[in-house]
């Protein structure tokens, strides 16, 4: 294919802040990216944020299907002309995270997730997937690489948080590579890293999944105070009740909330259900 730099100047395209629109060239990067994510001609794709539609294409060859979203419209001649015979291949022009879940997976079979993700929305849109979806089986994701770390950091580390958390409960997280910031155009200010997020319903059974959100958002409430404390403000909870739900699930009681285990945060939100049930 042409050089992206070119078509993009052909169709007079400027880059938007707002969209954090770093794009992939490197075409060794992108066989890889698609190799990682385990797609063949079984596999139908989403992907968020087509951009000049370079992994796009990629994708297209080697899927069975290719549903992306773009949210840029300005995008749309740059696209029809990089995905010019891409017959499987669909680009729906609208702010993902603003889409209907539900009714989009109704027209979808079980699907794939390859992005190339903009910093601003990692993090709401790896929600979205981990609260909302039933169908996606796994999310292959380019982010910054203290986010990627974020998103695999185990207990007790500096880098584990809420999140990591959150997606523990439905989906094993690695880190599957690591890739320079001079791979992308224009060049970004951080280095990225290729996460692999698989489901596995059931992974963290709990009894509400609302009362683990809770108990995560508890936990994480303000690092600087005992769990016990945080439960207390988050539950409305007498000091007793607190530790005594502590004790019920193993957790000593001078804990702070980094320390549990995704496993551990499970048992608490259990015991929490019970006590509001």
């Amino acid at each position: 294919m042409e050089d992206m730099r070119l078509i993009l100047s052909r169709h007079g395209f400027s880059f938007k802040k707002q969209f954090g629109q770093n794009f992939i060239s490197d075409t060794n990067l992108l066989k890889s990216i698609v190799t990682l994510a385990g797609v063949d001609k079984d596999t139908a794709v989403l992907e968020i944020g087509c951009g000049a539609g370079t992994l796009t294409r990629e994708l297209s060859l080697a899927a069975k299907s290719v549903v992306g979203y773009e949210i840029d419209k300005n995008l749309q001649p740059v696209l029809a002309e990089t995905l010019s015979g891409c017959e499987n291949t669909e680009v729906v022009f609208r702010d993902f995270l603003k889409e209907d879940m539900k009714a989009m997976e109704r027209e979808m079979p079980p699907y794939t997730v390859v992005a190339n993700l903009p910093y601003y929305i990692t993090s709401p849109l790896v929600m979205k997937f981990v609260e909302e979806s039933e169908k996606a089986e796994k999310l292959v994701i380019m982010v910054q690489d203290d986010v990627a770390k974020r998103f695999c950091a185990k207990a007790g580390t500096p880098e584990y948080g809420a999140i990591t958390a959150a997606i523990a409960r439905r989906a094993d997280a690695e880190i599957v590579k690591y890739v320079p910031r001079k791979m992308f155009y224009p060049v970004p200010n951080v280095d990225s890293a290729i996460v692999k997020l698989t489901f596995c319903e059931g992974r963290i059974p709990v009894k509400s999944a609302k009362t683990y959100r809770d108990t995560v958002r508890a936990a994480f409430l303000s690092r600087r105070k005992t769990l016990e404390n945080n439960l207390m403000n988050a539950f409305s909870l007498p000091r007793e009740a607190a530790a005594e739900l502590l004790r019920g699930a193993g957790i000593p009681d001078k804990a702070r909330g980094e320390t549990l285990s995704p496993e551990q945060l499970a048992e608490l939100s259990d015991k929490i259900y019970e006590l509001k049930n």
